[in-house]
């Protein structure tokens, strides 16, 4: 066999997935407030880019006839206007006025720092005192001096020592009460019967301790404001046109305009200069158009994604359509991957409520008389068809097959309950304890 060197000539065609592609796609992932923090940041360090508010003039498209909306999302009136103040400092201050040495003071402040949001302590005293390098011993006769701060129930290790501290806080800990905390799953099951028993008890007394116990509060650090939490605003907001139809359009609130201000800068006489110059213009100008483009995506596929959901919006979560990524990117004419990136980061405001993109694409059931319906419909149906189930006499998972089958929806005993499930809703038999319970009280 004989080798020999050649060189041979071939064209071929390949995407290099540079920086500025990376970052274009990266676009397609942010919600509106990330994206302007993006542009502020990109505005901070390149003088050549600049933001513009965008209120008076919203990036927007009808179904219909045209109109708009007259105010955008407002972020700042959602959130509380007095903060009260915090479970941690509610305790620090109490804690200071009790005159503790450093050590004791270094040994409550790590009791604090396991206290979780409900007021219940989360981790072990042995663990406390082991960490604050004291004894367990002290570390339990800590514990009960923390126990004694207000409100009632604040550093119990459990349900059943929360209710105890506040019972016997309002003096009402009578060996009833104290039997009753003891056999807690009992009352959880609505075994009133079986608690009776184990109480030595009727009843009519047993009411009466229930009574009292439900008077209870059984997170006690609940009531204490917690840290605010962000409040997203919608990216997309969708309103009726005052001629009918339905109006799409970017929350501009969140979203300022980027400005290219090339104009006003002086020619630069040194190369250096001039090449840095010429560097940050492209980058602003690129900015500007990954922007506009980003923003034209989202338009686009929130447009076709209300046009397959027409009925939704004229009619409610029980008209979802069954519908994939695949049907929105086939009709826009981009890959599946872009429509899920968009959907994944989006969040649209309907008449409906403020939800995810992602929640409009929904499995189709199997087709009945000719009809299909979606995943997503059918969980709002079981929803609202438990919600408004007589008192007393919950409709269990066939029941519920059975009236769905009833309105042209075949779905399985298994596929209602894992329905249900994922609507966090307890069994028939769950429910109907929790009647007999409420009702007895």
């Amino acid at each position: 066999m004989h080798f020999s060197p050649s060189i041979l000539a071939s064209q071929r065609q390949s995407l290099v997935v540079n920086q500025q592609l990376q970052q274009a796609i990266t676009f397609l992932q942010m919600s509106n407030a990330e994206l302007q923090a993006f542009i502020e940041s990109q505005a901070d360090e390149n003088p050549f880019v600049a933001l513009k508010n965008r209120l008076d003039a919203p990036a927007s498209s009808a179904h219909g006839a045209a109109g708009g909306i007259g105010q955008d999302w407002d972020r700042i009136g959602a959130l509380a206007d007095d903060a009260g103040p915090s479970l941690y400092a509610h305790v620090m201050r109490q804690i200071a006025a009790l005159g503790l040495n450093l050590r004791d003071q270094m040994l409550a402040e790590a009791f604090v720092d396991a206290l979780a949001p409900s007021g219940w302590l989360e981790g072990a005293v042995k663990d406390i005192a082991l960490h604050a390098g004291v004894t367990p011993e002290h570390a339990g006769s800590m514990l009960a001096r923390l126990q004694g701060l207000e409100p009632a129930g604040l550093f119990a290790r459990d349900l059943a020592e929360c209710l105890r501290l506040q019972a016997a806080d309002k003096q009402m800990l009578t060996p009833l009460f104290n039997a009753v905390l003891d056999h807690l799953p009992l009352l959880a099951a609505a075994d009133l019967q079986a608690l009776c028993r184990v109480c030595r008890t009727d009843m009519t007394a047993l009411r009466g301790v229930l009574r009292d116990l439900r008077g209870l509060d059984p997170k006690p650090g609940a009531r204490f404001d917690q840290a605010p939490m962000p409040i997203r605003a919608p990216d997309l907001l969708v309103t009726r046109a005052p001629e009918g139809g339905w109006r799409l359009e970017l929350n501009n609130s969140t979203l300022p305009a980027v400005i290219v201000q090339d104009a006003h800068q002086p020619a630069a006489n040194h190369p250096q200069v001039a090449e840095y110059r010429a560097e940050r213009l492209s980058v602003a100008r690129w900015l500007s158009r990954a922007v506009q483009y980003r923003n034209q995506t989202v338009l686009k596929i929130g447009n076709e994604i209300l046009r397959h959901q027409r009925a939704f919006l004229d009619q409610g979560a029980d008209h979802l359509r069954p519908m994939i990524l695949k049907d929105i990117a086939e009709a826009v004419g981009i890959h599946e991957s872009t429509v899920s990136r968009i959907s994944n980061a989006v969040i649209i405001a309907t008449p409906h409520g403020v939800m995810a993109l992602k929640r409009f694409f929904s499995a189709a059931l199997p087709a009945q008389n000719g009809i299909t319906g979606s995943a997503e419909a059918v969980r709002n149906r079981i929803r609202r068809m438990i919600q408004s189930e007589p008192t007393g006499r919950p409709f269990s998972d066939e029941t519920l097959v059975r009236m769905l089958d009833g309105e042209g929806i075949a779905v399985a005993r298994r596929t209602v309950a894992k329905y249900r499930e994922q609507l966090r809703i307890p069994t028939s038999a769950l429910r109907r304890r929790q009647a007999v319970l409420s009702a007895r009280l």
